[in-house]
């Protein structure tokens, strides 16, 4: 008589996909980190010139302040519009770059993808939720413990960061 022996169910990884380790992750979030730290000093020389030339034209006032850039950043409502315009231009980097390519600079370089379970590139949609779900790339430490291998905005966004496969 066979006794029936129950069998361990599987983890939810497709075998056919290789998944990134954690340091793969970091280092093209680091990587990224710097791309947008020099995407963000464009954005705010961009800002702090058209603002430069409304002062010059006599179009702002910005006496009480040292000088345009203190008016752009502790002024309550210019300061505010400027925080959202820089988050803005952090948001619309990832969100094209993930959204047309499936990665951006870091992810590119280090050979990483971000796409849905059938390989095509994520929605805007997708993109935003993981963006607020990354805990400013914190999510990321979760992917090693996950029975998917994917971290927490992954999970949150329904899609998967891959590693591609090497160029011949």
């Amino acid at each position: 008589m066979d006794i029936p022996v129950k069998k361990k169910k599987q983890p939810d990884v497709d075998t056919t996909k290789q998944y990134p380790s954690l340091f793969r992750r970091l280092a093209a979030w680091l990587y990224d980190s710097l791309v947008i730290a020099a995407v963000l000093m464009l954005a705010g020389g961009v800002a702090i010139g058209l603002m430069a030339l409304l002062v010059s034209i006599g179009l702002v006032d910005i006496s009480g302040y040292d000088d345009v850039s203190a008016y752009m950043t502790m002024h309550p409502v210019i300061g505010t519009l400027y925080t959202g315009y820089l988050a803005m231009v952090i948001v619309g980097f990832f969100t094209y770059f993930w959204c047309q390519a499936g990665q951006t600079l870091g992810m590119r370089a280090w050979k990483l993808r971000i796409q849905n379970k059938d390989g095509s590139n994520i929605r805007p949609t997708q993109a935003m939720i993981r963006m607020a779900t990354s805990a400013f790339g914190l999510g990321n430490l979760l992917a090693p413990f996950s029975k998917t291998k994917q971290s927490f905005q992954d999970a949150m966004a329904d899609c998967e960061m891959v590693v591609l496969p090497k160029a011949n």
